[in-house]
């Protein structure tokens, strides 16, 4: 009851700043029901009139709210199947730069986390550099043979994570609520939403697994030519503290810099493309977030990527995938693609391949007839999971997340060269991985790999029987005796349904009340 109380108040906030920042205009009433177009309609009555046009409301209201929903913005920026494509780019711009907290708190955070005073730690630890909605970033130098060497170290925000479960405990119990009015939000999931957002948090407010992310990056790209990745001090990392090889360079989104240095750019925006395909189809492994803010030129010439926080996997399944479209779309062997989705069990079997290879073909065709800075790859991936959704393709978050990275990347790839050619610059990394994969050194790789899953399957068969057997001797013991509940069992049955019912009836109570006050307030 209390916390059901707590929710509402919480969510009630963020309805409010959401009000007067305009957010409910951009949202079509046609399609809902009557009281929800007479709430949004009140809503609308305290809108500032200030409010600027567009979908840039969201971001500012998102903003104004604080970290969590910071957090929650650039998520939903990778949910195009729930938000829809326009406002999930909008998203994308959505900044996260935070006020920097204490020096004295963040001295303290790391000193806690390492267990040993600071200065024992680091020759000298500088201001903050970076403020973003969990941590923040400080210049330090570590002391090694008498020589100092710069280091970054990033620096959980205090009090962040009780922050965000009460946010997120608010967003589960809107979700729970949406998912029990509305089958449309039972379709979109809305609990699995917050769900995998809770999920992803949790992961980056753990900072000794970025730190695993990027030695794995490390790992996989020691041989690449033209991109790199920190290297990670683990004696000076926690779960709290991050600590990492401090980059000179020059970021991407500094445009005038790159220029005044020489730099070839379109050369930049090709490495930018093909650094992220070879990630997502060698390795399955991939940064799903290469903003400019994230990415840098060093020295060297390099692309340094930074901020592992948030990591896309692809399993050899949805590798194959994905080279076998855009090699398909490349060669305009739409049959193949068709095939290649349903071979995944991306396309239920009743529906056919030959109509969904004519659907791929409108797709694909246009882009053959038009110069190669008007093709978009990012584009045709999304209208081609736009078409998938017509043939009742489940949505599948690690290809949402794909396809949002494609977005960011191609975007940083044609803001230096405008005439970008993606399918030239993808061809030789797609044509790599099909020659490796596909061709007879990859058919006797599987052969071999399967031989091997096919012996550990022999030798767990003995094991297999006896607990068929086990299982068949408890459902025949069930058929006879009827499935027994121990009295405990029944008796806390029935206190979960009592305590449910009344926690319902007084959350329905309190939202009526509140909305009786809020619409009182307005028409005063």
């Amino acid at each position: 009851m209390i916390s059901g109380i707590s929710h509402l108040i919480r969510l009630s906030r963020a309805g409010y700043v959401f009000a007067r920042e305009g957010v409910f205009a951009l949202v079509d009433t046609r399609p809902l029901p009557m009281p929800a177009r007479t709430a949004i309609a009140l809503a609308r009555l305290i809108e500032r009139r200030s409010s600027r046009n567009g979908e840039s409301r969201l971001g500012a209201a998102l903003t104004r709210l604080g970290p969590t929903y910071v957090k929650l913005g650039q998520f939903l920026a990778t949910r195009p199947d729930v938000v829809g494509t326009a406002i999930a780019r909008d998203l994308e711009a959505l900044q996260d730069k935070m006020p920097a907290f204490d020096q004295k708190e963040a001295e303290a955070v790391v000193a806690a986390a390492l267990e040993r005073p600071l200065s024992d730690v680091y020759a000298s630890f500088g201001p903050s550099m970076a403020a973003a909605s969990i941590a923040q970033v400080h210049k330090a130098e570590i002391e090694k043979n008498g020589e100092r060497t710069p280091v970054a170290v990033k620096i959980i925000r205090p009090g962040i994570e009780r922050r965000f479960r009460a946010d997120l405990d608010a967003f589960y119990f809107a979700a729970r609520r949406a998912e029990a009015m509305s089958p449309e939000a039972q379709r979109l999931r809305f609990v699995e939403v917050v769900n995998t957002l809770d999920r992803s948090v949790r992961l980056e407010m753990d900072f000794r697994l970025e730190a695993a992310a990027l030695s794995e990056m490390a790992e996989n790209t020691k041989d690449d030519p033209d991109f790199r990745v920190p290297g990670v001090d683990w004696d000076r990392t926690a779960r709290e503290v991050l600590t990492m090889e401090w980059i000179d360079g020059t970021p991407l989104n500094n445009r005038a810099v790159l220029e005044a240095k020489g730099y070839d750019l379109p050369a930049l925006g090709r490495t930018v493309i093909q650094s992220f395909l070879r990630h997502a189809l060698r390795d399955g492994f991939f940064h799903a977030d290469m903003h400019p803010g994230n990415l840098f030129v060093d020295t060297s010439g390099k692309l340094v990527a930074v901020d592992f926080g948030i990591m896309g996997r692809l399993g050899p399944k949805e590798r194959r995938f994905l080279a076998e479209i855009l090699f398909g779309f490349i060669t305009r062997d739409y049959m193949r693609v068709a095939q290649v989705h349903f071979d995944a069990g991306y396309v239920p079997r009743h529906h056919s391949v030959e109509a969904f290879a004519q659907a791929i073909r409108a797709i694909g065709e246009p882009i053959h007839n038009r110069t190669a800075e008007d093709i978009s790859m990012a584009k045709l991936l999304t209208l081609l999971f736009e078409v998938t959704g017509i043939f009742e393709m489940r949505t599948r978050p690690e290809l949402i997340l794909l396809q949002k990275t494609m977005v960011v990347v191609e975007g940083v790839a044609r803001s230096f060269d405008p005439r970008l050619d993606m399918w030239k610059t993808a061809d030789p990394v797609v044509r790599e991985w099909i020659a490796r994969n596909l061709g007879p050194i990859g058919k006797i790789e599987d052969a071999v790999a399967g031989a091997g899953k096919l012996g550990n399957f022999a030798a767990q068969v003995p094991s297999l029987l006896l607990r068929t057997g086990t299982l068949l001797d408890q459902i025949d013991d069930i058929t006879r005796n009827g499935l027994v509940l121990a009295p405990e069992t029944v008796e806390a049955i029935g206190r979960a349904e009592a305590r449910r019912s009344r926690a319902t009836a007084a959350a329905l109570w309190a939202i009526v009340a509140l909305l009786t006050a809020m619409t009182w307030m307005l028409l005063r």
